[in-house]
């Protein structure tokens, strides 16, 4: 039997993940998950990717009568906090995904950009329906990443939360089960999502999640042993869309459509990460 056995999110892209009991997943999944990013003066995003060490910081988003207060905890035990103030609205990019994202005012850019060493300005995506800063959900099981700890580290485990997923399942009878539900829609507690497309990784996988250091090979270890989609694209996990919105709990079931549908079928095979 499938079942969620974690969930991950955070109010700031890159920093710390929080792992609560239960989500209310809506149309754009998590209402304020990862709403909060930090850009360079250009407007660059500035992740882990670039600096693994922000998954040090501690970020929790408190919302009363539709009021945010933004509290940073520093790895140094420092607590940032304030109401959040928005100014004008711009357009921002990441990795290709443009959106409009208002600038925020408060202490955590100064505070921020000194612990980092370079000017950086934090944004709040508006969310707006036509725009998607990041994938609503993203998915993976926990036998997918046991088999990742079996082909590259010797059977020691390896920490899933390195790959920053939404949603980690239990119970997959096969590694990357998940593959196998490309087009079709999954039901997750009292949600349905529709899996859309496979999740391409990054450096950030290879960062201890508490540290931010690289600490494993995961993208050199997924290429051994499971390919390239596209001559360049290493796929471990997959997206999907919010089909149905509804309050998604740990230890409520996965129910896949049946894997055998053509158009499933048809997506697996397109999709397919191992190496053509």
């Amino acid at each position: 039997m499938l079942t969620v056995s974690r969930l991950s999110i955070t109010p700031v892209r890159s920093m710390a993940l929080q792992h609560p009991d239960s989500i209310e997943l809506g149309h754009n999944g998590v209402a304020d998950d990862r709403r909060y990013s930090l850009h360079t003066d250009d407007g660059r995003i500035f992740d882990a990717t670039k600096y693994g060490p922000l998954v040090q910081i501690r970020a929790r988003l408190d919302v009363l009568d539709g009021r945010g207060r933004l509290i940073l905890e520093m790895p140094s035990g420092e607590g940032i906090a304030a109401d959040v103030a928005l100014g004008e609205p711009v357009r921002l990019d990441i990795y290709d995904r443009p959106f409009t994202a208002s600038s925020v005012i408060g202490p955590w850019a100064d505070a921020l950009s000194s612990w980092a060493g370079r000017r950086l300005q934090l944004f709040r995506s508006e969310r707006l329906a036509d725009q998607q800063d990041r994938f609503a959900v993203s998915i993976v099981s926990q036998a997918s990443v046991e088999e990742l700890a079996r082909q590259g580290n010797e059977g020691r485990p390896v920490d899933s939360r390195r790959f920053r997923m939404l949603i980690e399942v239990a119970g997959a009878e096969t590694p990357h089960q998940e593959d196998g539900w490309l087009g079709q829609d999954v039901g997750i507690g009292h949600a349905v999502v529709r899996v859309i497309q496979p999740d391409a990784r990054c450096v950030i996988t290879t960062q201890d999640p508490d540290t931010g250091e690289r600490d494993f090979p995961t993208l050199h270890v997924i290429k051994q042993y499971r390919g390239l989609r596209d001559g360049r694209k290493l796929d471990f996990g997959v997206y999907a869309d919010v089909i149905r919105p509804g309050r998604v709990a740990v230890g409520d079931s996965v129910s896949p459509a049946s894997a055998g549908s053509s158009a499933g079928l048809s997506m697996l095979l397109r999709w397919s990460g191992r190496a053509r």
